[in-house]
């Protein structure tokens, strides 16, 4: 939810724009998941696959050939003014000048500051927003967005069009995105996935605890922990997942960096 011109709620439900009595009271993740104690479901949730369908396709059709990426994830919450927001636009800049393009959930705080170090240093900055009753749409650094109706769907653009995660501080939106990342590597679901922290001090309490906790508790083995990098340069970071990229094309080239209005050229 955002406020539009004269104050007014503006509320992004998929490529649809709604306001004032057409706001709903529910999201559509909310009207999927919840119970129903009659037959309804039956004549409604088969066509929800159609709709869930559509998201696939149109999320496949818009990034398919954006050519190599890199996932960051991190606080909506990150203030402007804050040295992790700082380190978004570093992350950002740094992925753009390795030729990646830069894919966030396009939202505000450290979504926003990847998004602008990307687009200010050249590169793709793309967004996938979500339909959520408190966000506040796509930030104005976005360059290629597209809104999901379906966590679910917008969790396998995610995965599919990057070559590797680059973590900024968050909260409980950040660690579902990087636990499910981990468990995708963990149960070989995706393999050569590099998944690098940003902000030691911000992690170290969680590692700890995985590490003094779960490993010797058996429910996670010590090795799982060797999954994640942490790290608090940018250009470090952007480093370990080019050399550990899914794809041998990747590591090799990147993604060319967008011409600015000196750089391009016309037939020689």
């Amino acid at each position: 939810m955002r406020r539009g011109p004269g104050n007014v709620n503006v509320y992004q439900r998929g490529p649809a724009q709604l306001r004032r009595s057409q706001v709903p009271a529910t999201t559509t993740d909310e009207r999927l998941l919840e119970g129903s104690d009659g037959t309804e479901w039956l004549h409604t949730d088969p066509w929800r696959v159609l709709r869930i369908q559509s998201e696939f396709v149109e999320g496949f059709g818009a990034l398919a050939e954006c050519g190599p990426a890199i996932s960051v994830f991190g606080s909506a919450r990150t203030a402007r003014d804050s040295p992790d927001y700082d380190l978004g636009v570093r992350v950002g800049a740094a992925i753009a000048r390795a030729g990646f393009g830069c894919i966030t959930g396009g939202g505000p705080g450290a979504m926003e500051a990847a998004n602008k170090g990307a687009s200010e240093a050249g590169g793709l900055s793309i967004g996938l927003g979500i339909e959520l009753p408190f966000e506040a749409g796509l930030n104005e650094y976005v360059d290629l967005g597209i809104n999901f109706r379906y966590f679910f769907v917008r969790k396998t653009m995610f995965i599919k069009y990057a070559e590797g995660f680059v973590v900024l501080p968050g909260g409980m939106g950040t660690l579902d995105e990087l636990f499910e990342a981990v468990t995708l590597v963990q149960t070989r679901k995706v393999r050569s996935f590099p998944i690098v922290l940003m902000g030691t001090s911000y992690w170290r309490g969680l590692l700890d605890w995985l590490r003094e906790t779960a490993v010797p508790a058996g429910t996670i083995s010590a090795s799982d922990l060797d999954l994640v990098r942490v790290v608090d340069d940018p250009e470090e970071a952007v480093r370990l997942v080019v050399e550990g990229a899914r794809h041998p094309g990747a590591r090799a080239a990147g993604r060319p960096r967008r011409s600015g209005p000196d750089e391009a050229g016309g037939p020689s």
